[in-house]
């Protein structure tokens, strides 16, 4: 085989409202998480059910509009490339992080009181995005201290 792929899917609930901030080369980056659930009847019949909590990172003006339209709650489709971060904590202790950079998104929702939609209020129940922006060659990633703490997940 000449080539890998290095691709994630996701539809889910964002968990957390989305933080935009700008690198020192005045590159946008939007930060945010989603989360995804699984559901089966073991062997007993019981139903079970398993929440995946996904990191997920926007760049340029992709990262812009998700800053924008996202908000915890919201549906959305990303797909993108998975990446993992090593990096050693101010504690001295190594820590990494898996997130997916993504390179498309679709609102899956309608906007909350229909105000927030980008094409004039809530009669589109969905909006579609594309990073136009070529990945970095190094990308910094966001601040890698800002772990998920078990108190702000919303279940």
């Amino acid at each position: 085989m000449a080539g890998s792929l290095n691709r994630a899917m996701i539809i889910g609930n964002v968990t957390r409202d989305p933080e935009t901030r700008q690198i020192p080369s005045g590159q946008t980056v939007c930060s945010f998480g989603v989360a995804t659930n699984r559901n089966w009847k073991d062997q007993a019949g019981n139903k079970q059910e398993a929440v995946e909590f996904h990191n997920i990172v926007a760049w340029g003006k992709l990262g812009e509009i998700c800053g924008q339209y996202l908000a915890k709650g919201r549906k959305v489709y990303v797909d993108g490339r998975i990446q993992t971060r090593d990096w050693e904590g101010q504690d001295g202790v190594k820590r990494n992080r898996t997130e997916i950079v993504v390179e498309n998104m679709v609102l899956l929702d309608r906007a909350p009181g229909g105000s927030s939609s980008p094409f004039g209020g809530s009669s589109a129940p969905q909006a579609s995005y594309t990073s136009s922006t070529p990945p970095l060659k190094d990308d910094p990633g966001i601040n890698p201290d800002d772990e998920i703490k078990i108190e702000d997940i919303p279940f």
